[in-house]
């Protein structure tokens, strides 16, 4: 941070105001960028309870793009430890059905990755191990500084810049800065000084989640490891693995209309395992699954991303990596308004690209919640043929709504943005579901991945701010590095002759900072025209 010229206060580029995984991808992802950016954070230290406890595909590459992935995948379960899903009477009982999914071992060893649709699957990891190698990162970079401890108690904004008031044990103070972003998650102060509000469903399922250590559990767990075990005794019930030995997370679901006050933690964990076993408490948290999106994401130059935008009943932990997708789109743009290569024009079209996928993640989630939460037959806990019976038809049940749940490349591959004014060429798509996507190159989607050599994915290879992918070096391409020196737009020109053409169709794909594609073409193309579409200098005529 910097002293303003008069002396009155500090000078902040970047504002952000919450330290969660959405937060810190946003620093890390600015300060990578060269735009420097200061974290808020209220509390003193880091939560002790698990929340989310997926990282995503595509925060995972998200991740490999910011050199963290490896530090995450090395963290949190042991590297041995299945990530499969089991699916059980009780802990003690009968299976029903199960998902097998490889270790983290598995996955650093390349066991399966020529048919990987990235060059980073999925990842188990509770926030509790994600939080502190972000955070860890977060605080070795130059022009990025997190300050714990410290609460926005106000926000005050004209069209120069955003005045925020910060108090700290060290008394009260205010930032002056050219942008503000609220990650401060579902109770965000952001959100409330901005007076936006949630719309959508405000009670899914409610949810008595207990944090227990328990030696006990895990040897009982170790005679057939997993993530997670679901049970199915009074209600439906998880149990995760946290730290794959004594740490265990215990989720209970219950009617949105039922009162979980009265819920016995202890009866619960009891009911899960199908006996007593030994353990100690070490957190209840008794919370209500919703289907909320903030109806802005943004004002002037104050933005929302993260729980403070959308939150919902967390299937696949898509609360979580929805926010650190808000994070690098918005992490992109504000560099390119910041270093003076866009208009702040181009910063409207978070909002538009953001908030469609949010509402689309917030009906697809709720509906993968209630096909896996439907109620389940008593039959199934019966001796003999009648319960074999009827732990049958759960187990058809379960192979339809399960696997998409826990392997949600529809997700993580299939979100777009072909309607933004940023991507051309961009057509009406079907809704975004957990299954669906086409590994094609398609304007407003993710570049598709494909191996280059042992290491390289073809995400690996792209530059830092745009990207020309040239897949036939005889198109000349000297117009569009022309285009973009003359406009000040950083644009690296990457020759992959050898890239297929039935995933990559077309001789040249221009490629945005968040690895989207924003458009698809050939030699006849305008390139002058397309970088400035590209870039935000027509969103205000659109709009």
């Amino acid at each position: 941070m910097r002293r303003t010229a008069s002396g009155d206060g500090e000078r902040v580029g970047v504002l952000i105001v919450g330290a969660g995984p959405a937060g810190l991808t946003l620093a890390i992802d600015l300060a990578r960028r060269g735009v420097e950016c200061h974290v808020v954070e209220a509390t003193e230290q880091r939560a002790v309870n698990p929340r989310c406890n997926t990282t995503s595909a595509r925060s995972m590459e998200i991740f490999r793009r910011l050199g963290l992935s490896g530090d995450i995948r090395r963290s949190g379960l042991p590297a041995d430890h299945p990530t499969s899903i089991q699916y059980r009477t009780s802990l003690r009982g009968e299976e029903i059905f199960r998902i097998d999914l490889p270790s983290a071992g598995e996955v650093l060893a390349g066991a399966g990755r020529d048919g990987w649709p990235t060059p980073e699957p999925q990842h188990r990891i509770s926030q509790l191990f994600l939080e502190p190698v972000l955070e860890r990162h977060a605080n070795s970079l130059p022009g990025l500084t997190l300050e714990r401890g410290a609460r926005l108690t106000g926000l005050r904004q004209d069209e120069d810049q955003v005045e925020a008031v910060v108090e700290s044990a060290a008394g009260t103070r205010v930032l002056h800065c050219d942008h503000v972003v609220g990650c401060d998650g579902a109770h965000s102060t952001v959100r409330r000084h901005l007076g936006i509000r949630y719309q959508g469903v405000d009670a899914v399922q409610k949810f008595v989640s207990t944090f227990v250590r328990s030696p006990e559990l895990g040897r009982l767990a170790a005679r057939d490891r997993a993530w997670t075990y679901w049970t199915y005794g009074r209600r439906p019930a998880s149990i995760i693995a946290i730290d794959g030995r004594d740490l265990w997370l215990n989720h209970v679901a219950f009617d949105p209309d039922h009162d979980t006050e009265h819920e016995d933690p202890e009866r619960l964990l009891r009911e899960a395992v199908g006996g007593p076993v030994e353990h100690e408490v070490l957190g209840v948290v008794r919370w209500t699954g919703r289907r909320l999106v903030a109806e802005r994401y943004h004002e002037g130059r104050v933005f929302l991303a993260g729980d403070a935008a959308h939150i919902w009943i967390p299937v696949g932990g898509f609360g979580m990596n929805a926010g650190i997708q808000d994070a690098a789109t918005l992490a992109w743009m504000l560099a390119a308004v910041h270093h003076g290569w866009a208009p702040a024009d181009l910063l409207t079209a978070y909002e538009l690209e953001r908030k469609p996928v949010g509402e689309q993640f917030a009906r697809a989630v709720g509906a993968a919640a209630r096909a896996s939460l439907a109620d389940v037959s008593a039959d199934i806990h019966l001796p003999g043929a009648e319960g074999a019976r009827a732990r049958a038809e759960l187990a058809r049940r379960l192979a339809a709504t399960e696997p998409h749940r826990y392997s949600p490349d529809g997700f993580s591959f299939g979100y777009h943005y072909a309607g933004s004014p940023l991507v051309i060429g961009g057509t009406e798509q079907a809704a975004i579901d957990m299954g669906g996507y086409e590994q094609r190159a398609q304007a407003g989607f993710r570049l598709p991945h494909v191996w280059l050599d042992d290491t390289r994915s073809v995400l690996d290879v792209l530059g830092t701010d745009f990207t020309l992918l040239r897949t036939d070096p005889g198109v000349e391409v000297s117009a569009w590095t022309g285009a973009a020196s003359e406009l000040g737009i950083p644009l690296t020109v990457v020759d992959l002759p050898g890239l297929p053409p039935d995933r990559y169709p077309g001789p040249l794909l221009l490629v945005r900072p968040d690895q989207h594609v924003a458009w698809i073409g050939g030699a006849d193309a305008h390139p002058g025209e397309l970088l400035r579409t590209a870039t935000g200098r027509f969103v205000s005529q659109r709009r």
